[in-house]
């Protein structure tokens, strides 16, 4: 028996894969592209100051005391007050720590639930 010879590559199936490749890579393209408007910006001497909420650092200690920022000891009261000075827009971010009593964090809680106020972050390590 006579064996063919094969001397040529077939390219189709090469060919379709390529095909496949740009239609995924035009549909990712147009989804990158959508939502932006090309605007020419007027220009100004003078340095603006982008206006962003302001943050408010609260820590609760392993003996049930509050902190804001790291060097002002607060009272549940106090920070409440806080809170309704910085407004609605002001992010609490809130440190715990993992010894510290749970009803500290819920008196903490209930301060944020009552006012309303519902920009918390509530720091955690990674495992």
């Amino acid at each position: 028996m006579k064996m063919k010879r094969i001397d040529s590559i077939n390219v189709i199936p090469f060919i379709d894969i390529m095909l496949v490749l740009l239609v995924m890579v035009l549909t990712t393209a147009t989804f990158v592209k959508t939502g932006l408007i090309p605007v020419d910006l007027p220009e100004a001497k003078g340095t603006g100051t982008e206006h962003k909420p302001s943050e408010l650092k609260l820590t609760i200690k392993k003996d049930g005391t509050l902190w804001l920022g790291d060097k002002e000891q607060v009272s549940l009261e106090q920070f409440e007050q806080k809170v309704v000075a910085g407004g609605r827009e002001m992010t609490v971010v809130l440190y715990s720590d993992k010894e510290a009593a749970f009803q500290n964090f819920v008196g903490v809680m209930d301060v944020l639930k009552r006012l309303g106020h519902e920009q918390l972050y509530i720091v955690t390590d990674k495992q």
